[in-house]
Order: structure tokens, then sequence, then C-alpha cells
């Protein structure tokens, strides 16, 4: 269903964003430019689809954006932070960020509820998840969140068959669950493959290809000659 997709809490900056970068640039040697001056905003409770082919620079995107790749050049500011000015600031905005890989890089030997409580580690001591003493409104907190997702009876089974795809029903679960946390004010940022279910859910759409934007624009607008050209390569067009 998704790359990689990333939540922002609407902490804001002093233009009202959550996110956004400017001119960001990373180039990995030899000769290949990731990304190249890339360009853009997200608002508080806006739903982003970042579509393109492979090799397009989606992942760069995102790794740069919350802060596990330093860009070459360019600006990454998130919930009001300057994310590369210092460790210090990088630290405090990641706080405001919820990262989920393609892989979903659980932790097998823990269980649902112990991997959804390491997602507070940046706001209790770090011996409370070593030990995993975490307080009750922790755990409350925690288990609030899978229920949203349906989980709440598997709170105690050890993540140990995690799964890469989703089927249909599963997908429209999971995106419906984003609409929900857009609608309280998060900023979702989503890689998505499917072009109909980034149509569906996303509120904007934003295309990279050969790591520039080549489209940024309502999701209602995305028509099929876009998408065509989205996915165009060297002449030949690719499946999106």
């Amino acid at each position: 269903m998704a790359a990689t997709e990333t939540r922002v809490a609407p902490e804001l900056d002093g233009h009202g964003f959550v996110a956004y970068t400017e001119g960001l640039t990373k180039r990995y040697p030899p000769t290949v430019t990731a990304l190249a001056e890339v360009s853009f905003a997200v608002r508080p409770g806006e739903f982003v689809a970042v579509l393109g082919p492979s090799g397009a620079g989606k992942t760069t995107l995102f790794r740069c954006l919350t802060g596990l790749t330093r860009p070459d050049h360019g600006t990454v500011n998130v919930a009001g932070r300057d994310i590369w000015q210092s460790p210090c600031e990088l630290r405090l905005a990641r706080r405001e960020l919820a990262l989920i890989f393609q892989q979903f890089n659980l932790i097998r030997r823990l269980s649902a509820l112990e991997n959804v409580l390491v997602g507070r580690l940046a706001h209790v001591p770090a011996w409370r998840v070593i030990s995993r003493s975490f307080t009750r409104a922790d755990r409350q907190l925690a288990l609030g969140c899978l229920d949203t997702v349906g989980l709440l009876d598997r709170a105690g089974t050890r993540a140990d068959e995690p799964v890469a795809s989703l089927d249909p029903e599963s997908s429209a679960t999971v995106l419906e669950s984003l609409r929900s946390a857009v609608s309280a004010g998060v900023a979702v940022v989503a890689s998505l493959h499917q072009v109909h279910l980034a149509r569906a859910y996303a509120d904007r759409i934003v295309a990279l290809r050969d790591g520039r934007i080549v489209e940024d624009t309502p999701a209602s607008r995305l028509d099929a000659k876009t998408i065509e050209q989205i996915y165009e390569r060297n002449g030949e067009r690719t499946d999106p």
C-alpha cells in the first residue's frame, strides 16, 4: 500500500506549516542526483500523497524529511524547527514525527503493545523503554492506538510475522485511520504505489521524477494525462 508514511503533529512554524523543504538536494557518488531543488510544504490536517516511478527520489525525500539522511543543500523544517541546525533541534523535531517504514521494522521479540510503546522513547526516560517499565497512562495510550487500527486483541502477541503487503481491505482500513488522524489536525505525507488510492484519500499530490517535483496539485485535479506524464521514463510509460 505505502512505501513510507510520515505523520507530523500540528505544531506550526511562522508560516503556518507543520513541515516544509526548500531547495532540497541530495547526491550520491559518483553521478546520482536523488533530489534536485525539491521544495514543498505541508499544512496541519493535510494528507499529501507522494507519487513517482522507482528511482524518482521518494525514499531519499522521506529520509531527508525525517532526519535519517542529511541533504547536501537545502532546508528541512519540521514543527517549526530547522532539523539540521543542531542535534538538539533534530531531536526535538523527532518528538513530533512518526515514521512508518515499508518493512515496518518491528522488534519481533516484543509484543504488539511493546512495539507501540517504543514510540514513547522521545517522551520518557530511556530506562523505561529498556526495562519496559511504562506508566499506566502510556500503556493506556498505546492500547488506544491498537484499538484504533483493530489490533487490540493482538496486544500481547509477538510481532513475529510482519507482512510486507496488505490486501485491499486492510489497505483501506489503514488509509481510513490516516484520514482520521488528518481530521484531528495531524499532517500525513505518504508514498503510495496505487494512484487510485492516492486520488481517493489524499488532499494533494506531489509527484517526483528524476529527483525533481513534476507535479504539485490537489488530488481532485489529477487526470489521466498527468498520471501518464508522471510515470513516463525515457519515452516509455511504466505502470503506476
